[in-house]
C-alpha cells in the first residue's frame, strides 16, 4: 500500500506548516512501529531536500559511534549533492556542511530536510545537542523557506531535549506531533486498503495481539483466517514477531533487561502496581534513573499512569497499556508455548479465554472516546480509573476495571465482556452486580448516581437479569472514528 491510511488531522497539519512561508521546526515523535517516517516520506516523498537517519547504537558493536554517525551522516550529504568535502570531525562541522548543501540548492522554494531517529545520533561526549542548537538558532531559524523536521523512536528524548528542553533549544519549535497507534477505525481502514477480510470480531482480536502498530498490521496476509495469521506472526517456524519484543526494547533503550522487567510485572495485574511496588517487585533501585524508566515508557505509550477511584495522589498506579506487550508475557515470554498452529488449535481453551477478557478491557482503555461517544457524554468532563475494594472473600470485596467519574454527577460502572455471542446474565453474575453497585454507592457522595454499564462485542440477551444494565456499548460503537 502506499496511500497514508488514518493521520488525516496529522497531515492536515504538516501540510499547513509546509504552505506556512515561515522557517518551521517539527517534531514527530511516537513509539517504534508506529509509522512516524512513511508518514513523512510519503507526505513529502517529492519535496525532499535532504533525507538522513541516524545509526542505531543498540545495534552496533563499533567502538567509535560518534564517527560512524558523522561518516553516515556524509553519506547522506554527498547522496543529495554535496561535493569536494571531506568526512567532518565533528557534528559542528556536520551541520556546517548541511547549511552548504542547502544553500547550494536554495532556489526559493520551500526546502524540507528530515533527519530520522535524532536522538540515536546523540552519542555520548558528542556535543551533538550544541551542533544541533548552532544549526538551527544561529542558521536554519532565519530561513523562511526551510522546514526542518524531525523524528524518534526515543520519545523521551525527543520531550527532554525538544520539547521540555530549557537550554538553547527553549521554545524553539515550532510544532509537535506525537503520533498513537492505530485505533480500531484506523485498523479497520488498513485491512481494507489491503484487501483483508476481517469482520470487526475479528479486527478487534488482531488489535489485542499486535495493537494499532501500522508495521506489525502490515505483516497480516489475506486468504488467511485470523488465527492463521496470528500463528504465521508468533508461532510458526521463522515467525516474524516471536522475537520482536526484545528487538523493540533493545532498539530504544541502552538497559532493555530493566524496562522489560517493568512490563513483565505490569503484565501481571491489570489494575497495575505503585511506584514503590513495581520498585520492590522488579529490584530496582528508586531514584532518577527508575523514575525516567517510568516516565520513558509512559511517553512511548506503553504504560499509562493514573489514581485509582478513591485513592490519594500518593497512591498512583501505572498499568500496562501496549497490547503487544501483553500478548507477548501471556504467550511467548515463558516460552512454554509450542506448535506451529497452537492459536488455530487452542481457541477454546481457558488460557485464550482468560487472555481475551483482558486484552479486551485493555482495548477499551485505549478508546475511552469512542466509549464516551456511544454514552452520549463526549462533551463532559470526565476521569478514567479502575476501582478495588479490599475484603476477606469475593463476597465482600470487589475489583471495578473501570469506573467514567462524570463532571455531570453519574458514575459509569463498566463491565467489558468479549464474548462470540450476545452476553447472558446469569443470576449468580445478578447478584455480584447488585453487590459492586451497592459498595460503589456506599463509596460516592450522595450527590452521585451509578449507571451500571455494559461494553460487550455482540450486545445483551434479554432475560430476567438484564435490567441492572443502564447502558449498553456494542463493539460496533468502538469503531468510531
Amino acid at each position: 500500500m502506499s496511500e497514508i491510511i488514518g493521520r488525516e488531522t496529522e497531515t492536515e497539519e504538516l501540510m499547513r506548516l509546509y504552505r506556512s512561508g515561515r522557517p518551521e521546526f517539527v517534531a514527530v515523535y511516537g513509539r517504534r512501529r508506529v509509522g512516524k517516517t512513511y508518514l513523512i516520506k510519503e507526505l513529502f516523498k517529492d519535496k525532499m531536500t535532504f533525507y538522513h537517519t541516524g545509526m542505531s547504537p543498540f545495534d552496533s558493536s563499533s567502538d567509535n559511534m560518534l564517527q560512524d554517525q558523522l561518516k553516515s551522516f556524509h553519506n547522506s550529504l554527498l547522496r543529495y549533492g554535496l561535493e569536494d568535502k571531506p568526512c567532518p570531525s565533528s557534528w559542528m562541522e556536520a551541520f556546517f556542511l548541511l547549511e552548504n548543501l542547502l544553500e547550494s540548492h536554495n532556489s526559493n522554494e520551500r526546502q524540507v530536510v528530515f533527519i530520522d531517529e535524532l536522538p540515536w545520533m546523540d552519542t555520548p561526549r558528542s556535543r551533538f545537542i550544541t551542533a544541533f542548537e548552532a544549526f538551527w538558532n544561529g542558521w536554519g531559524s532565519g530561513r523562511d523557506n526551510l522546514m526542518l523536521i524531525v523524528c524518534g523512536s526515543a520519545t523521551s528524548w525527543i520531550e527532554d531535549n525538544l520539547i521540555n528542553n530549557y537550554g538553547g533549544l527553549y521554545g524553539r519549535l515550532t510544532y509537535e506531533i506525537k503520533l498513537s497507534p492505530f485505533t480500531l477505525h484506523e485498523c479497520e481502514m488498513f485491512f481494507k486498503a489491503a484487501d483483508l477480510r476481517f469482520t470487526r470480531y475479528d479486527i478487534i482480536q488482531a488489535y489485542m495481539a499486535v495493537g494499532g502498530i501500522p508495521y506489525y498490521l502490515g505483516f497480516f496476509r489475506k486468504g488467511l483466517s485470523l488465527g492463521q495469521n496470528i500463528d504465521s506472526l508468533f508461532f510458526a517456524k521463522n515467525a516474524k514477531l516471536k522475537n520482536e519484543f526484545d528487538r523493540l526494547f533493545n532498539s530504544l533503550f541502552s538497559n532493555p533487561n530493566a524496562y522489560k522487567k517493568i512490563i513483565s510485572l505490569l503484565a501481571t495485574k491489570h489494575i497495575g502496581f505503585t511506584r514503590n511496588q513495581i520498585a520492590e517487585k522488579t529490584g530496582i533501585l528508586k531514584g532518577g534513573g527508575f523514575s525516567k524508566m517510568l516516565g520513558a515508557l509512559e511517553a512511548s505509550d506503553f504504560i499509562m499512569r493514573y489514581v485509582p477511584f478513591g485513592c490519594s495522589k500518593r497512591e498512583e498506579h501505572y498499568k500496562l497499556t501496549d497490547p503487544f506487550c501483553l500478548f507477548y508475557a501471556t504467550f511467548l515470554a515463558s516460552g512454554d508455548v509450542v506448535g506451529s498452529d497452537f492459536w488455530e488449535t487452542n481457541q477454546n481453551t481457558q488460557r485464550l479465554s482468560a487472555w481475551k477478557g483482558f486484552a479486551f478491557e485493555e482495548v477499551c482503555f485505549n478508546h475511552i472516546e469512542q466509549i464516551k461517544n456511544a454514552l452520549g457524554i463526549s462533551g463532559i468532563h470526565t476521569s478514567e480509573s479502575s476501582w478495588a475494594v479490599r475484603g476477606d472473600n469475593e463476597t465482600e470485596g470487589t475489583q471495578v476495571d473501570l469506573l467514567i467519574d462524570r463532571a455531570d454527577r453519574v458514575v459509569n460502572l463498566c463491565e467489558m465482556k468479549f464474548y462470540k455471542d450476545e452476553f447472558t446474565v446469569t443470576k449468580a453474575y445478578d447478584a455480584k452486580l447488585r453487590h459492586r453497585i451497592q459498595l460503589l454507592i456506599n463509596a460516592l457522595p450522595k450527590n452521585k448516581n451509578v449507571h451500571l454499564t455494559l461494553i460487550t462485542t455482540y450486545g445483551l440477551t434479554y432475560n430476567e437479569y438484564f435490567g441492572q444494565f443502564q447502558k449498553l456499548v456494542t463493539m460496533d460503537a468502538l469503531f468510531g472514528a
